[in-house]
């Protein structure tokens, strides 16, 4: 079997020194962790919240696989998932960047939101200025061949131009616009078009675990998590609703805080991954019917992204797995400080332009052979 390497990313605070590199090969995996220690110090003097980008990936596996399984959920699945409207007014959708009418390829602007992070209450579907901001925020691409699926995570306090607003944080994008303004501003850095959007609540991945009957993963640190009598024994454990959710959030039982959580998030992630794309699940009517029936009410997607075009997808897709899937994170410049003193990290003009130039010629593999994280 083929060496993959996937670009796993931690807390989207950290920069680029919270990258990991992960090789698997033949089922097996190691991971070459960066300098965390070093960071350890500002990761004290301020509390920093989890991108949840591999829950988002997994879910939208989750629903691709369901997709070109279940024609005849389509209807269910149409009427249970939420629609965000991008509402652009014709100067701005000629504002916006033009594709060409050969390029096969999509990309596709996803986030993640964890409610119980923001202190808000159900899934939202964040088409206009809102007090909220997005946990994670990814930008999917997938090649013209189907091959592969390629996922950058942006790290949200990346200073850049929002259209009408001037230089500040990614994230802002969404206080001041919600998503439309979000896609114009990415849209504007890469000089690229998005073709569709996503969104993914966390308490839909709870919903998943429970749907898929529990997630068996291999836990190495015993714990309890904060202010609950949820006890995670060493060994193999069955994670499912609440307890799966404690696991997959908890940092303050760990030394190393937001590092063992993330790492714990990718075990999770990734055997339910395994979960999902398993036989004994795809040929599985009732167990599909309960995933998309306990899902997809988390699910947020633009108006033209539908089930049918999902199906669509999926049956392109058929042949990628977890296996297939290069995830990074866009490179920065560094941390620094605003002319108002927010805390920000650098964007760095020769990612994007390099960047967007892979994604203009679908060379995104290319472009990660040439310009890997840096490690350690």
């Amino acid at each position: 079997m083929r060496k993959v390497v996937v670009f796993d990313v931690g807390n989207g605070d950290h920069g680029p020194g919270g990258a990991e590199l992960k090789f698997e090969e033949d089922g097996r995996s190691v991971f070459l962790t960066r300098s965390a220690r070093n960071q350890a110090d500002r990761q004290k003097k301020k509390r920093t919240k989890s991108i949840i980008v591999s829950a988002v990936v997994v879910m939208l596996i989750v629903v691709l696989s369901v997709g070109y399984m279940l024609f005849d959920l389509q209807r269910q699945f149409n009427t249970k998932t939420n629609t965000v409207s991008l509402r652009f007014s014709k100067a701005e959708q000629q504002a916006r960047p033009i594709k060409s009418p050969d390029d096969k390829s999509m990309n596709i602007l996803m986030l993640g939101v964890d409610h119980a992070d923001n202190d808000a209450e159900g899934p939202s579907a964040l088409d206009g200025a809102v007090s909220q901001r997005s946990d994670s925020m990814m930008l999917v691409h997938i090649p013209e061949d189907r091959s592969q699926v390629y996922v950058m995570s942006m790290v949200r306090d990346m200073y850049v131009d929002i259209p009408g607003y001037g230089p500040n944080k990614l994230n802002a994008a969404i206080s001041y616009g919600g998503v439309p303004l979000l896609l114009q501003t990415v849209e504007g850095m890469f000089d690229n078009k998005i073709d569709h959007v996503a969104m993914v609540d966390f308490e839909g991945f709870k919903e998943l675990s429970t749907a898929l009957g529990g997630v068996t993963v291999n836990n190495e640190i015993p714990f309890t998590a904060n202010d609950t009598d949820y006890f995670y024994p060493a060994g193999e454990i069955s994670l499912e609703g609440d307890r799966a959710l404690r696991f997959v959030r908890e940092r303050k039982s760990f030394s190393n805080g937001d590092y063992q959580r993330v790492a714990n998030q990718r075990k999770f992630i990734a055997a339910a991954a395994d979960q999902m794309l398993s036989s004994d699940t795809l040929t599985n009517p009732v167990k599909l019917y309960g995933i998309v029936d306990q899902v997809s009410p988390y699910l947020t997607f633009d108006e033209d992204f539908d089930a049918a075009t999902l199906v669509g997808l999926g049956l392109q897709l058929k042949n990628v797995n977890t296996r297939n899937l290069a995830m990074f994170t866009m490179p920065t410049a560094g941390t620094s400080t605003s002319a108002d003193g927010q805390s920000i990290e650098l964007a760095s003009e020769l990612a994007i332009e390099q960047i967007g130039e892979a994604l203009r010629t679908d060379s995104m593999e290319k472009y990660l052979a040439e310009n890997p994280p840096e490690t350690y």
